[in-house]
């Protein structure tokens, strides 16, 4: 099983570009202690036991001692039973027998069995994971505690020659002749490497907003034998192994997880929308500047709505807004928001800032928020803009652009007043709680700091040429 896993990186067959390249050589030593560890034995109960839960089986003995319990295990490595605590009627204990001694643990059930954090369908199972669990930290606790101080992950220099192959198949180039020039063995030459060669590549594209990012790991149950990409140590246990990124599909260890550096490159296969998406995960998917969903919006505001009577202000149909939300989320790019499609100008702008408000994190982050409205209680003019002018400096780049591009729109708004009764107080109104909440989600904060989400957004604007 371990040697198919090495082959299928192999890169035998990619094309003669791509011959010097080398993938990483797992380190199959955890693979094989997992092979090794004790295999369960189940203690089955001669006698039907009364009151037996039913999502518990025959190796069930009921209320019993612990000292009963060791003696049922007999002293053979992985055989273990259930039982019902003396002490606790209605608790039970998982007694499993380990390194010549019986180990008991407390039982729950909540649909799943466990003892920790791990659910498991069955006992069975639940108790093969402990085993080799145990088996590993026993034999390899040393080897474990230094999987991280020599990891692959920073020796990736066998990415090179795939580079221009991985960067023009995940840019997202303007240019429709560069999309259609990728051949079918450019794009055999990509399915063949992992997605750690695919960052090492990203890292050295093209690519001119490689904005940091961090990744986005969740727990993961990996099917057959996987290895971590940071320090290539097998990732070992039933269920739950290891964790993913869901954004680049990074695979690691839980430990090995706190050691990657922020360089996640989305992967736009994995990016399932545009609304409700982290705002650096989308940019750095698409390989934009900004949201591409605010570009657009903009440009199209900009080119018919601009002298548009009470611009951001009056609201457009809230199901036509949702028509444009799903467009994005369907199409991306390729939406299309045009007059003939939405002839009401007021339906783009409650897109656009359906969107901003839709962000997990708002464009005005949640690390900076209380920073900003201190910066608006300043009352000398000239210090609360330098104040403002500091805390704009601690916005992640990817937001940093985006309220930059944003502001620099509005400023044309209010510059168009005279038609649409528009100015930057009018303005602030609107998006103030559009671009900025509190961390903790206070109803009474939001009021508290109302003024002066205004007040901040009224500066940016008034002051873009300066700020910016």
């Amino acid at each position: 099983m371990a040697a198919s896993s090495n082959s299928s990186l192999s890169g035998s067959s990619v094309s003669s570009d791509a011959e010097e390249y080398q993938p990483p050589i797992w380190k199959s030593y955890l693979y094989q202690l997992q092979q090794e560890a004790p295999r369960p034995k189940r203690i089955i109960c001669p006698g039907e036991v009364e009151n037996r839960p039913k999502y518990y089986g025959r190796e069930f003995h009921g209320i019993i001692s612990r000292e009963k319990a060791d003696e049922l295990l007999g002293g053979v490595e992985g055989a273990y039973i259930l039982r019902e605590s003396q002490r606790q009627p209605g608790c039970y204990t998982l007694a499993l027998r380990f390194g010549n001694q019986t180990l008991n643990y407390r039982l729950f059930y909540d649909g799943k069995h466990f003892v920790g954090e791990k659910r498991f369908e069955s006992i069975h199972d639940l108790v093969t994971d402990g085993l080799i669990t145990l088996y590993i930290e026993t034999k390899a606790s040393e080897y474990i505690s230094k999987m991280t101080t020599n990891p692959i992950y920073e020796h990736i220099g066998y990415a090179t020659l795939l580079r221009e192959k991985v960067s023009r198949r995940l840019s997202r180039s303007k240019n429709e002749s560069r999309k259609a020039s990728v051949t079918n063995e450019e794009h055999t030459a990509v399915e063949k490497i992992s997605s750690l060669v695919r960052r090492a590549a990203l890292t050295h594209s093209d690519n001119h907003f490689n904005y940091e990012k961090t990744h986005n790991f969740k727990v993961h149950t990996f099917r057959g034998p996987h290895w971590c990409e940071y320090c290539a140590n097998f990732m070992w246990g039933l269920i739950a192994q290891g964790v993913r990124c869901s954004d680049c599909g990074l695979n690691v260890h839980k430990q090995c997880s706190k050691h990657v550096p922020n360089d996640c490159q989305p992967d736009l296969k994995r990016i399932k929308k545009v609304y409700c998406c982290d705002l650096t995960t989308l940019v750095k998917a698409h390989n934009t500047q900004r949201p591409m969903v605010v570009d657009i919006c903009i440009r199209e505001i900009e080119a018919r709505g601009l002298k548009s009577e009470g611009l951001y202000r009056v609201s457009g149909f809230t199901e036509h807004i949702e028509d444009v939300k799903m467009a994005f989320d369907r199409d991306g790019e390729k939406a299309d928001i045009s007059a003939n499609i939405y002839p009401d100008i007021n339906i783009i702008t409650g897109a656009l800032k359906l969107y901003f408000r839709d962000l997990p994190i708002p464009v005005i982050t949640y690390d900076t928020y209380s920073k900003f409205i201190e910066a608006a209680k300043i009352s000398n003019a000239d210090e609360r803009l330098e104040a403002v002018h500091e805390v704009l400096m601690l916005l992640p780049p990817a937001h940093y652009e985006t309220l930059r591009y944003l502001m620099i729109h509005l400023k044309k708004v209010t510059m168009n007043e005279k038609d649409n009764f528009m100015n930057a107080e009018n303005l602030g109104i609107v998006f103030g709680p559009t671009l900025m909440r509190p961390p903790e989600d206070s109803t009474l904060t939001t009021l508290h700091d109302m003024r002066y989400q205004k007040l901040i957004v009224q500066i940016l604007i008034e002051n873009e040429d300066v700020l910016f």
